[in-house]
């Protein structure tokens, strides 16, 4: 079948709950992509962290070539053999005491949720059914009901309610407004140290240290949702280590999987995950065999292969080419690691239509919040790849809104 056929038959038979670009992929091998008709591209994206080690690793993929051979699912109605290690390996990583693995991202920040209220119940002494947990405004956290109610993104919400109460949202990188907003039924501060989808917002520098010191001094948890920045995503292991705020959890997903699975976890002090006892909480796919193999060698990948620091080299790389761009439709050039944020001015152009521009030249990112063009790509990148995207990106702008003209009239949406 063609490509618009596909296209078509996808429309015809799924849900239209994305806006995906016209590109038909068929396979890929480490950073790129490849379409139906053999087109080569450029992967920028990831898949949003989740295939940051590449496409196709060849250690992940014999991981879970082993791991097929052996065991698949048994649910964790029984004890199995690899999932203490991988627990292990978690909580040494993150220099937490325990970890509840889960499979998606959602999931895993649902479960952070769960802990925070009982832990609130049962430590804390807050009122049954009276526990807040504060959040950040523009925040995202997932797609289920509960997370939805607390987003202030009025497409996440419309028609979805009614929402769950217990949430109150502040300005992300205000720690004095965190302070100021925690009462006697606060039990925890939920953020994500980098906003990803609401355009790669970094927050002032010592933000997650405040909130650190100010969650210790009030008594109450701090839980930091890194299912996108972390494993080397910022150039640190973990965002939080940038200002050493370590959390009393922490939500973890995407690169997790290797790209080949959807795994997440939730980790935290002993004392925050021993609220739940048999029965209160669970998954039957959470702590599968397979994903506890892929998961235990995608975390040995990223030390062995010293992605972290790869990802700090190649990410300066990155903001540094894009910086020099000067460009005037770029507002501004934002972030860490391998995770950057162009804002663009929509009075200049569409970043729907650069990132098309991008698409038929060869390299594939995604826009988000209309303005912002995130540049994400696997860990794995080499320095000509970064130079490469960055040429592609201005080459782009110059199809969508050359500078003499300044208008978006030069590039059309397909």
């Amino acid at each position: 079948m063609s490509a618009a056929d596909l296209i078509a038959r996808e429309a015809r038979y799924g849900a239209r709950n994305y806006a995906p670009l016209p590109v038909v992929l068929s396979h890929g091998r480490g950073v790129h992509l490849y379409d139906v008709t053999g087109k080569r591209y450029l992967d920028m994206m990831s898949a949003y962290s989740a295939a940051s080690f590449g496409h196709l690793h060849p250690r992940l993929v014999a991981a879970i070539e082993r791991q097929l051979g052996r065991l698949d699912l048994v649910s964790r109605a029984y004890h199995t053999d690899n999932l203490g290690g991988f627990c292990e390996d978690l909580a040494r990583l993150t220099g937490l005491d325990a970890c509840l693995p889960m499979n998606t991202g959602a999931e895993a920040v649902e479960t952070a949720i769960k802990a925070a209220r009982r832990y609130g119940y049962d430590r804390l002494r807050i009122a049954e059914d009276q526990a807040e947990i504060i959040v950040a405004e523009n925040n995202f956290h997932g797609r289920t009901t509960t997370i939805v109610g607390f987003s202030s993104e009025a497409s996440y919400r419309r028609g979805f309610g009614p929402f769950a109460p217990g949430f109150v949202a502040v300005p992300f990188g205000d720690a004095a407004a965190v302070e100021a907003a925690i009462g006697k039924q606060t039990a925890a501060v939920l953020v994500e140290p980098i906003q990803g989808e609401a355009g790669v917002i970094v927050p002032p520098t010592g933000y997650l240290a405040d909130l650190r010191r100010i969650c210790t001094r009030h008594g109450i948890l701090l839980i930091f949702d890194e299912v996108q920045s972390g494993f080397g995503r910022t150039g640190r292991m973990f965002a939080f280590e940038h200002e050493g705020a370590r959390p009393d959890g922490l939500i973890l997903g995407k690169a997790l999987g290797g790209g080949l699975l959807p795994v997440s976890a939730f980790v935290a002090r002993r004392d925050l995950m021993d609220v739940f006892e048999p029965g209160s909480h669970g998954s039957t796919f959470g702590g599968n065999p397979l994903a506890m193999a892929v998961g235990c060698e995608a975390m040995h990948v990223l030390q062995d292969e010293d992605l972290v620091e790869r990802s700090r080299k190649q990410g300066e790389l990155l903001r540094d080419a894009l910086s020099l761009i000067g460009h005037s439709a770029i507002r501004a050039v934002r972030g860490k690691g391998l995770w950057i944020g162009v804002e663009l001015d929509p009075d200049q152009v569409a970043a729907k239509d650069v990132c098309l521009a991008m698409a038929r030249r060869g390299v594939l990112t995604k826009e988000t919040h209309e303005t912002v063009i995130r540049f994400a790509p696997p860990l794995i990148i080499e320095k000509a790849d970064v130079l490469a995207a960055v040429d592609v990106f201005a080459a782009a702008l110059e199809d969508c809104a050359p500078r003499r003209q300044r208008t978006i009239a030069g590039c059309v949406s397909a």
